[in-house]
């Protein structure tokens, strides 16, 4: 296919004549060039394509956009292995974490195609006799989708999945590191017969783009997944329009790591956990906060499993740990690892860049011990692929630890006590916490974070109703 912007169902160069390369961050060679608009331009017109498709969009049931939307999801396990090649030549990640990918993003298209059958509403009984009171749920109209390059197929699924579930028409801005899966999923959703303008996909500047749907009175909602500090410069823009917003920020999630558990076996699905796309990942297990008596043991189990992984190009066999996105987030992650050894972190492996592989953004898996709280790598989100470790001594320690963070997206315990496990799970202050496991989130559960990581709640039964306004109808004089 041609990897172009999608408006109003035709394929378009930028207006400008803009383009972008995209480079396999692996090999630093360019897998394809693409429109990039330098302005807000094609986005107004992906807008306007969207207003006008929402009339005939929204008055098709909820059966008819479920037919749709499963035809969707069955196109994407039927061609799972070849869209996820794509996805890991421009995003790095190991082929069988893309592949993967798409499967799930293949799992939210079926699960918001069932949950638009049941957008139910309700019936209030009234306290007079002569009156009558329902509430419905319609969609909210155009919305805006704006993600990250992390997951260039699940971050689109969930918002584009529940947003044409409920009856909305998208434009959709992917990263400029990711835009070919994101092409891709638009590609499958025009071959499935979906009205002209109800799926817009735009490429280009952040800014613009954003400044576009924020400014446009048509669009009534953003979905947005990326860094705190945008998601608040988009709440200062929706002040002036109302637009509802659902955001996905940054994250640095604590893990408590108590007595009792089997080490070994912990420490081994610890580092899958860490080092899964590269560390890149917004609920990825970042703080380990580790029990002082088991501290040690431990430590040595991590950094033993961490050592052995192999890290290269995501398409080769057996290869466990790809590249960072782009060469700043490599300088980034190298910055926190020289800061905080340089103040005294003990470096149990890695914290280097591998010169076995001389092109691509390579950064070593790395374990960090000893890392005081007042260090910059726990404080702040290091979105690589660095473990570091804190011993604790008490349970009360150990929380206050885990909570002093401005984030709360996720965070994990590992415990074989069942009052410990309770008692924490109740006590963090974070939207996810998942206790003995590393993967709480799931389609049919609610994602979202609280603090500073963000608002909204995306995925599960009430993930749709993102996408909705409530409607009371109340008739009296009856």
């Amino acid at each position: 296919m041609e990897y172009k912007q999608f408006i109003n169902g035709a394929w378009v160069d930028a207006s400008d004549g803009g383009a972008w390369q995209v480079l396999n961050p692996a090999t630093e060679e360019v897998v394809a060039e693409v429109p990039y608009c330098h302005s807000g331009a094609d986005a107004q017109q992906a807008i306007s394509a969207a207003a006008a498709a929402f009339p005939a969009w929204r008055n098709t049931n909820a059966f008819q956009r479920a037919q749709l939307l499963k035809k969707v999801a069955e196109q994407i396990r039927k061609n799972a292995s070849e869209y996820g090649r794509v996805t890991t030549q421009e995003s790095g990640k190991p082929f069988v974490e893309a592949k993967g990918e798409w499967i799930v993003a293949a799992d939210l298209f079926e699960w918001f195609a069932e949950e638009a059958k049941r957008s139910y509403g309700t019936v209030i009984p009234s306290g007079r006799n002569n009156k009558r009171m329902s509430v419905i749920w319609q969609p909210v109209g155009v919305v805006g989708v704006i993600t990250a390059w992390n997951f260039p197929v699940w971050n689109l699924a969930r918002a584009w999945g529940a947003a044409l579930a409920a009856g909305c028409c998208i434009v959709a801005k992917p990263s400029e590191y990711t835009p070919m899966t994101a092409m891709i999923l638009a590609d499958i959703i025009d071959k499935q017969g979906f009205p002209a303008g109800v799926v817009n996909l735009v490429s280009g500047d952040a800014a613009a783009i954003g400044d576009a749907l924020m400014d446009a009175l048509e669009v009534r909602k953003v979905h947005f997944v990326g860094s705190t500090r945008v998601g608040k410069l988009l709440l200062d823009k929706a002040s002036h329009t109302n637009t509802r917003l659902s955001l996905e920020l940054g994250g640095n999630a604590p893990v408590l790591v108590f007595p009792g558990i089997d080490i070994e076996k912990v420490a081994a699905s610890a580092v899958a956990a860490k080092f899964r796309n590269c560390g890149q990942v917004c609920v990825s297990p970042q703080r380990f906060l580790v029990h002082q008596d088991i501290y040690d043991a431990f430590s040595r189990a991590v950094a033993g499993f961490t050592a052995n992984y192999k890290i290269g190009n995501g398409l080769e066999e057996g290869v466990q740990v790809g590249p960072l996105i782009n060469r700043k987030q490599q300088q980034h992650v190298a910055a926190l690892v020289e800061t905080a050894v340089g103040s005294g972190a003990g470096l149990l492996t890695g914290g280097e860049v591998p010169d076995w592989l001389p092109k691509g953004y390579f950064y070593r898996p790395t374990v960090l011990g000893g890392i005081d709280e007042k260090s910059p790598v726990f404080s702040q989100e290091a979105f690589g692929p660095v473990l570091q470790m804190t011993p604790f001594d008490t349970f009360d320690k150990a929380v206050a630890l885990a909570n002093a963070t401005e984030y709360g997206l996720a965070a994990y315990v590992w415990t074989n006590d069942l009052h410990t496990a309770i008692h924490a799970g109740e006590a963090l202050e974070f939207g996810i916490v998942g206790i003995n496991e590393w993967t709480p989130h799931a389609t049919e559960a609610p994602f979202g974070g609280w603090k500073q990581s963000g608002q909204g709640s995306e995925l599960g039964h009430d993930g749709i109703f993102e996408y909705m306004e409530k409607k009371l109808i109340s008739i009296g004089g009856l």
